[in-house]
């Protein structure tokens, strides 16, 4: 059997050191960008490929079922990347860098807003989807990691996780979903 005990505490470590390094300043201007679209009931679309894509999916869930659920004022937080038949058809027929913007043409109004997760902040699909959404005057959200790439400058807001690892940078998004959730939802315990 291999002891991967000192791993697990490297990670473990590395973890805590990006959580304790993160701004609340910058994660409270986002919530209330969240909120403020909510209570003045605009659309949230949010993106992301990949494991950015799973977490994009899992907030929309979170924020549109397990914040919304006893509300009377809802979310509406529209996932572009859960539509695969959508996404292929752009893919195929347009371009890959294509299917964030397609939907968004035919869907987002000024003042909606736009969630970008990306951990290298330069997929080329999620900052066409953020030049598109600036064009028409929504507002534009970036969870990025390691230096935050093209994205973190073309957002109006950002949350910045600053690691060069793609395992915690995507472990911090989704916590972001989960304490924003946690803190939205007014549940107890914390």
């Amino acid at each position: 059997m291999v002891d991967y005990r000192s791993q697990i505490n490297r990670y473990v470590e590395m973890e805590k050191a990006v959580l304790d390094n993160l701004s609340a300043e910058d994660i409270s201007r986002v919530m209330n960008v969240l909120e403020n679209a909510r209570l003045n009931r605009k659309r949230i679309f949010i993106c992301g490929n990949g494991g950015s894509a799973a977490t994009a999916s899992h907030l929309e869930c979170d924020f549109n079922k397990g914040i919304s659920y006893e509300q009377d004022m809802k979310y509406d937080i529209e996932c572009l990347s859960d539509n695969v038949a959508m996404m292929m058809a752009i893919a195929n027929d347009i371009s890959y860098d294509d299917i964030f913007v397609v939907p968004l043409r035919n869907k987002m109004k000024s003042g909606d807003v736009l969630i970008g997760i990306s951990g290298s902040g330069n997929s080329e699909n999620v900052l066409r989807a953020f030049r598109y959404a600036d064009e028409i005057g929504a507002v534009t959200i970036a969870f990025t990691g390691y230096n935050g790439g093209k994205l973190k400058t073309l957002a109006h807001y950002n949350i910045h996780v600053n690691v060069d690892n793609m395992q915690i940078v995507e472990d911090i998004h989704l916590v972001l979903n989960h304490m924003m959730m946690f803190i939205l939802s007014g549940m107890k315990g914390c």
